[in-house]
């Protein structure tokens, strides 16, 4: 059983995240690590002593982003039987996250130049193999239908990706729907190209 988290870990967290609130505002460029001290009220040479620059933070937020979306989908992989039901509710979630932590998501996708190359890479391959995931599950999908929609597997995915993690553009907190109400509404639109029948002959609702 894991413990409680350290100070240092909270701190860290605290950073991470007024980080993310201001880099999403501002944009990384013109925020400073005195305006993110400031922000989550440290001072600046205590932040230095957390982190070692503003790179380093932009880096761990990126790192965290795609941590979190392999993590639960590779357990959701070896929980749920049934690939269109995992699909359902990887991609649920992944509309809820990016609804709650809207800040992050903004930064994951409009910051991206900014990550050095070396590491940027390290992210890239994170994305394939969450990609391939889902590439797997829709294919599996397919292969166990009888008669199957033709359907490519690379853009069919890509797709559902693109509605899943734009939302954070329009979506309205105070709107009619919750993050997860939106994403569960948003899986069963795009998961319909997919509902031709299941093996079962049981169509998707």
């Amino acid at each position: 059983m894991a413990g409680r988290p350290s100070r240092a870990d909270e701190v860290r967290r605290e950073v991470l995240d007024g980080a993310a609130g201001i880099f999403s505002q501002r944009g990384y460029r013109a925020t400073s690590m005195a305006e993110i001290a400031a922000a989550v009220g440290l001072s600046k040479p205590t932040m230095y002593h957390y982190f070692r620059n503003k790179e380093e933070i932009l880096v761990r937020l990126y790192e965290e982003v795609m941590a979190d979306a392999l993590d639960n989908a590779r357990s959701v992989v070896t929980s749920v039987e049934e690939p269109i039901e995992v699909l359902r509710m990887l991609i649920a979630a992944r509309v809820q996250n990016t609804c709650e932590r809207s800040s992050i998501h903004k930064v994951f996708f409009e910051e991206e130049g900014e990550v050095p190359d070396d590491l940027l890479q390290t992210v890239i391959e994170q994305r394939r193999s969450y990609e391939t995931i889902l590439k797997d599950l829709v294919q599996q999908h397919l292969d166990a239908l009888r008669y199957p929609p033709d359907i490519n597997v690379t853009v069919f995915v890509n797709s559902c990706l693109g509605a899943a993690n734009w939302v954070y553009k329009w979506y309205q907190p105070d709107g009619p729907l919750s993050p997860q109400q939106l994403g569960q509404e948003i899986a069963r639109y795009v998961l319909r190209p997919l509902a031709a029948q299941h093996a079962s002959g049981v169509g998707l609702a």
